[in-house]
Order: structure tokens, then C-alpha cells, then sequence
């Protein structure tokens, strides 16, 4: 018998980020190998809003938004992780259309 399935709805100010994994070493700006095993210490990372709570008011699905990974909750859902946090928990976010930005774009 197949179980029914359930949509996940995210509660308060809570937001849903999906978030790539790294893959390994990467590069510099200036194409230096950074090995995997170089760890950064509060590195920041970008990901993106895959789900909002109602009382979320800055950021919408599908923006891509500045955390730290480290102090969130991961969940795994279909075998694919992902970050819950506080609203309030995010740096910054990158919208298409802003009104005061930083003048630097991804």
C-alpha cells in the first residue's frame, strides 16, 4: 500500500534553504586550489529559499540568501538536505529587483 504524501508548509518565521554542496576543493577569484581540507573559519554560504512561513517578510521562494550553515538545523527530505532557520537568522538576500543594494550582483 502507498503512503499518502504531504506537502510541507513551513510555520512562522521560518525558511527552508536548499543548499549546494561543496564539492571538494575550489578555487580562488585569482584560480589558486583551495584543497578540501582547508577549513575557513565562519565561512557564510549562499543558497536558495525553497520554502517561507507566513510570517516572513523579507525574502520569497526562489531567492538566494546569505547564512551561516553552521548554526542551522538540517533536515533530509527524499534523501536531500536541507537548512531550517529563523528568518531573522539570514545576512543578506539577492533579488532581481532591490531598492538599496550593495552594487554587486551574482
Amino acid at each position: 500500500m502507498e503512503e499518502p504524501k504531504f506537502e510541507i508548509q513551513m510555520l512562522h518565521d521560518r525558511v527552508m534553504i536548499s543548499v549546494e554542496q561543496e564539492a571538494g576543493e575550489r578555487r580562488s577569484g585569482s584560480g589558486i586550489v583551495i584543497p578540501a581540507t582547508v577549513k575557513m573559519a565562519n565561512r557564510l554560504a549562499w543558497g536558495e529559499v525553497c520554502g517561507v512561513g507566513t510570517n516572513v517578510r523579507s525574502v520569497k521562494v526562489g531567492d538566494k540568501v546569505l547564512f551561516n550553515p553552521e548554526d542551522q538545523s538540517e533536515v533530509e527530505v527524499h534523501a536531500r538536505v536541507y537548512l531550517v532557520m529563523r528568518e531573522r537568522d539570514l545576512h543578506a538576500v539577492a533579488t532581481q529587483e532591490t531598492d538599496h543594494g550593495t552594487g554587486l550582483y551574482l
